[in-house]
């Protein structure tokens, strides 16, 4: 039997990250997974799906040529080409995270990892079955797309996000069930293509855990650029019998067939803890989670979990920082718990999605007198010489003691200018700190200040 300080059960963000932070702290080190090195987001979710977003945005402008005062005639697209793309991307990724396996001395063990008493692993592959026994091991399994009763995924006409990705032919029509990030990814970028999108969503807004301002924006954009949006809205059944399908959707007027060649399902995700030997071993778990305490610890003692499968957000940058923070405090290093208040969420359609923190609704039910400060896209120089003046960024602030209670942006680039408000909330800046942080012109960027200066009615450009 082969013996280790640490294995991690599981590849994805959360996984291969956790292995290396473990391998870096001196850990001999093994890490197990059934299928590609990287997980779900580096082969079938966070990369390929961007490279899939690039190619649509690239399409559009070249669309648009001429509002630039360029010529682009006769502009068409390969859907094929454009798939294939994206799985390139996604190849190289998963070839990088073997590299850094072997640069940091990581035992890859592949095949089926099944949990058992005594801290061992017991894996399966084509081979046959061996048995591993680690000081430490740490469960990092992820995550799937979640099926309804009503919409249950045949991967042909009804299909979940990794069929989406790598579909052989480009459909004329598609439904898109849920708003979230995933939906909403896959229906900007069937629209772009040029497919017919229909997206349904069961709450009142798309997008439905931002701010309210935000989800406003992005439907107003997205019927815009001629995607169908039905919100307060359920399919409740759906027919593949004929050449496409039929999808029943339940409305506040009644019910509405709606007719497409695909249906996608993006209504959420379920965890992967089955057969994975967690009942044998006694650890705890709630509903679809694994029950942990502040640093990924379950109750049993020497066995621990990671991202998708605990309580926490279900996103790749949190279960890298919780796999980060896990093998340090096994380290016996001094660490402090994860404020998952603090975590930013991103959203990749143009206009792209960003926030971190409370949303107004939020920050009144809580109870705090709020200032509220908003600068539109539309008044930044950046914004209109770019040609991307859709969008805004809005901030909440606590008006007693300044502190920034949330952060919220929609716009071209909005992803990468939320880390300001993640770094300023962490160091506990106020309003007048940002105010007073000469931020470059012309950038987007100058949206956030402006914004903090909107609040304390000092802004300039509005």
């Amino acid at each position: 039997m082969s013996k280790f300080d640490i294995i991690v059960l599981g590849s994805g963000p959360g996984g291969y990250v956790t292995a290396i932070r473990a391998s870096q702290l001196g850990f001999k080190t093994a890490i197990v997974e059934k299928e590609n090195l990287g997980g779900v987001c580096l082969n079938w979710g966070c990369i390929p799906t961007k490279a899939l977003l690039k190619s649509a945005q690239v399409f559009e402008y070249l669309k648009h040529a001429g509002d630039y005062g360029l010529n682009a005639e006769n502009v068409g697209h390969d859907f094929g080409a454009v798939v294939k793309r994206s799985r390139g991307v996604a190849d190289g990724m998963s070839k990088g995270v073997q590299f850094l396996m072997k640069k940091n001395k990581i035992e890859v063990i592949n095949g089926f990892g099944t949990l058992k008493k005594g801290k061992k692993i017991e894996v399966k592959s084509d081979s046959g079955t061996t048995e591993y026994s680690a000081d430490h091991i740490i469960i990092a399994t992820g995550a799937r797309s979640r099926e309804l009763p009503s919409l249950p995924q045949d991967g042909k006409k009804v299909i979940g996000y990794r069929e989406a990705m790598s579909l052989d032919k480009q459909p004329k029509k598609m439904i898109v069930v849920g708003s979230g990030a995933i939906g909403i990814e896959f229906a900007y970028f069937y629209n772009s293509m040029g497919t017919e999108v229909t997206v349904v969503e069961f709450m009142p807004n798309i997008v439905p855990v931002e701010d309210e301002d935000v989800s406003k924006q992005l439907e107003r954009s997205f019927k815009k650029a001629g995607v169908k949006i039905m919100t307060s809205a359920e399919v409740t059944k759906v027919d593949t019998s004929g050449d496409g399908v039929k999808a029943t959707v339940k409305t506040s007027k009644g019910e509405e067939v709606l007719e497409a060649d695909i249906v996608l399902s993006a209504v959420g995700i379920k965890t992967n803890i089955e057969n994975i030997g967690l009942e044998d071993v006694g650890i705890a778990v709630d509903r679809d989670k694994i029950l942990v305490n502040d640093y990924y610890q379950t109750n049993i003692p020497g066995y621990y979990a990671i991202g998708d499968v605990t309580p926490g957000q279900a996103l790749a940058h949190v279960a890298s920082a919780e796999g980060i923070l896990c093998v340090e405090k096994i380290a016996g290093m001094h660490v402090e718990a994860l404020d998952y208040g603090n975590i930013p969420g991103c959203t990749y359609c143009i206009p792209e999605v960003a926030s971190v923190g409370l949303t107004e609704k939020q920050a009144k039910e809580k109870g705090y007198d709020i200032k509220v400060g908003k600068f539109p896209f539309s008044a930044s120089g950046k914004a209109k010489a770019s040609g991307n003046p859709d969008g805004f960024v809005k901030v909440i602030f606590d008006a007693k003691y300044g502190e920034w209670l949330g952060c919220h942006m929609i716009g071209v680039g909005v992803t990468d200018m939320i880390a300001e408000a993640v770094v300023a909330r962490k160091l506990e800046t106020t309003g007048h700190e940002v105010l007073k942080a000469v931020h470059p012109h012309p950038t987007m960027s100058e949206a956030v200040m402006e914004a903090v200066a909107d609040a304390y009615d000092e802004v300039i450009h509005l």
